[in-house]
């Protein structure tokens, strides 16, 4: 009870956390806005630059990073506990980057149905996944080493198949330099409102499917003992992870790390009980996000610095520790 309780008071204190460091969000920039007169244009009071600045490019791109975060958090967490590896994350296993090459093929090829991305990218998402199982599955079971090549492998062919798309339509390439980046800047409510929808069933689904994470992290002996039907649930939480990584790709592009690093981090804070872990990576996974995204638009300012590149400075390191330290 002791633990529980501690659980909950640190996932309290990181919402506080992240609450606060939205608040400093919208102020850091090229121009820069005090926390009291953030507060004070959220209510309609502000000066009307600030509240220009605040409500067209902010606002939005801290919401978008809060939710992508929070997506991507939560399909990592869910990638570990299918594939029982510790390195899953919808960067490393293809999920994304077979997301990016449909919604690619959208965004250059039918720029008109553009409002249907986050479907083709849960189409491409899931096709990255089941190519990655059907290459990691040999006499029976899937090697967690099997799963990260197979990974490294269907991320470069869907990297070359990125980079023929931008051979043949360079024209339209400097439209979605920055999306390939995994930037969110030039986002706007519009985009809030095309990837909110989704984010909520995607993590009412996740929340649904709780019980069944705890029960697959048991092992499978265990849990075919429960009763349970082990592939029919690794298949549902893959669809949940896949469906929430792509989704957030359609929108950000390419933004790697954030369900490697944030699981982990959760795991560390409140242990491996999943209805504690889940909460705990998704607003980990907001306040990780928003905190690169904060950074690569302040430390060298008025550039822009996209966020997956300063995930990439992060996470790669990480991943390398993650690989000594889990003798993988």
């Amino acid at each position: 009870m002791e633990r529980k309780q501690k659980s909950w008071f640190l996932i309290g204190t990181t919402s506080i956390l992240l609450v606060v460091s939205m608040i400093i969000a919208v102020g850091v920039g090229s121009i820069h806005i005090a926390p009291m007169e953030s507060i004070r244009t959220l209510f309609g009071e502000g000066a009307e630059l600030s509240q220009t600045i605040l409500w067209n490019l902010r606002i939005p791109r801290v919401l978008i990073a809060v939710i992508v975060g929070t997506n991507l958090a939560v399909s990592g967490a869910f990638l570990q506990a299918v594939m029982r590896n510790p390195l899953a994350d919808p960067g490393l296993t293809g999920v994304s980057s077979g997301a990016a090459v449909t919604v690619l093929m959208i965004v250059l090829l039918f720029p008109n149905f553009g409002s249907f991305a986050p479907l083709a990218g849960m189409i491409g998402g899931l096709v990255a996944v089941v190519i990655v199982y059907a290459l990691a599955w040999k006499n029976g079971t899937i090697s967690p080493m099997r799963i990260i090549l197979s990974g490294v492998a269907v991320n470069a062919i869907m990297g070359g198949i990125i980079g023929l798309l931008s051979i043949l339509y360079s024209d339209r390439l400097p439209a979605v330099v920055q999306w390939m980046n995994g930037s969110l800047a030039a986002k706007g409510m519009g985009d809030v409102g095309l990837l909110l929808p989704y984010s909520i069933i995607g993590w009412v689904c996740a929340i649904f499917f709780i019980r069944k994470a705890n029960i697959l992290s048991l092992g499978d002996d265990i849990a075919v003992n429960l009763g349970e039907k082990m592939n029919q649930t690794r298949i549902i939480l893959s669809i949940i992870a896949v469906y929430l990584a792509a989704i957030s790709v359609s929108v950000v592009g390419l933004l790697g790390f954030v369900g490697l690093i944030v699981p982990h981090m959760a795991r560390f804070l409140v242990g491996s009980n999943y209805w504690r872990l889940i909460p705990m990576s998704m607003v980990l996974g907001a306040l990780v996000l928003l905190t690169a995204d904060t950074i690569g638009r302040s430390l060298f300012a008025p550039l822009d610095i996209p966020a997956g590149i300063i995930m990439a400075i992060v996470g790669a390191p990480y991943f390398l520790y993650l690989m000594r330290a889990k003798d993988i």
